[in-house]
């Protein structure tokens, strides 16, 4: 299996309009590919909370249409990144949306775990309340965004919901790079899966951000890293290595607390 992460710069100097088209365009290139990943809030930035709301929008809105059709235009399976969705009925939301080759939504994850500690994002936006699991052809991925990746639960919850390939939008902060490449080993390791994590570069209202963007296999083996700056990280791996591990290293079946039931004496 093929996947391109796409590292996307995000800077003030660019209009949305215009990072959007220039940001299709990448996805447009990566024919060839069987996945695509896009970052956290790549749009506004992940860190510019005055821009969530003069730029949200609704699920089916702008981004939805220009990612929709690169998707298709490409012929991949694309992890379009997330958008500040603006829901009619409720509060914005940090959503995240998955095109199938044909250009069809194939998902829609809205972030659980919001960051801020009572300011930003986590007052701004609402919380989301479902896991969500995408069935391609080859894997089934787990879906996941940023400040997730610090609440190993989720991922304990995707695992059981079939994840075997962990997808991580991100907008992280360069102040916390090592978290990101430590947890995002961790995650891997734990559960046993593929992860993919993709980060933004370039600065969000003044916070620079982490770039870094990772894959990494099912032993926490690293099997790429991009760097600080914008950068399309492509990566062939093999599906059949989850299942492979979790025979060779039964550790998910010593489960004994959360999710699984206890076992009887």
């Amino acid at each position: 299996m093929r996947a391109s992460v796409i590292q996307i710069a995000v800077n003030e100097d660019e209009s949305v309009e215009v990072r959007r088209r220039r940001v299709a365009a990448s996805v447009r290139e990566q024919a060839g590919a069987d996945l695509v990943v896009l970052p956290e809030l790549w749009t506004t930035g992940a860190f510019a909370y005055e821009e969530f709301g003069r730029e949200a929008e609704p699920l089916e809105g702008p981004t939805y249409e220009a990612m929709a059709k690169a998707a298709s235009d490409a012929g991949v399976w694309l992890h379009a990144g997330s958008i500040p969705e603006r829901d009619p009925d409720g509060p914005l939301y940090n959503t995240s949306l998955v095109f199938s080759p044909s250009g069809d939504l194939a998902a829609a994850y809205r972030k659980i775990h919001r960051f801020g500690f009572d300011k930003g994002e986590a007052v701004l936006m609402g919380a989301g309340a479902e896991l969500v699991t995408v069935r391609l052809p080859e894997t089934t991925l787990g879906l996941s965004t940023c400040y997730d990746l610090r609440f190993p639960e989720l991922y304990r919850g995707l695992v059981d919901a079939g994840a075997e390939t962990l997808v991580v939008s991100a907008g992280w902060p360069e102040r916390r790079r090592s978290h990101w490449t430590l947890l995002a080993q961790a995650r891997a390791v734990e559960n046993q899966s593929f992860l993919l994590a993709c980060a933004t570069a370039g600065t969000h209202a003044g916070v620079p951000q982490a770039g870094h963007s990772i894959v990494v296999d099912p032993w926490g083996e690293v099997l790429a890293q991009a760097g600080a700056g914008e950068e399309v990280l492509t990566v062939e791996f093999d599906p059949g290595k989850v299942a492979a591990t979790r025979e060779q290293f039964p550790a998910l079946k010593d489960r004994m607390l959360g999710l699984q039931p206890p076992r009887r004496p």
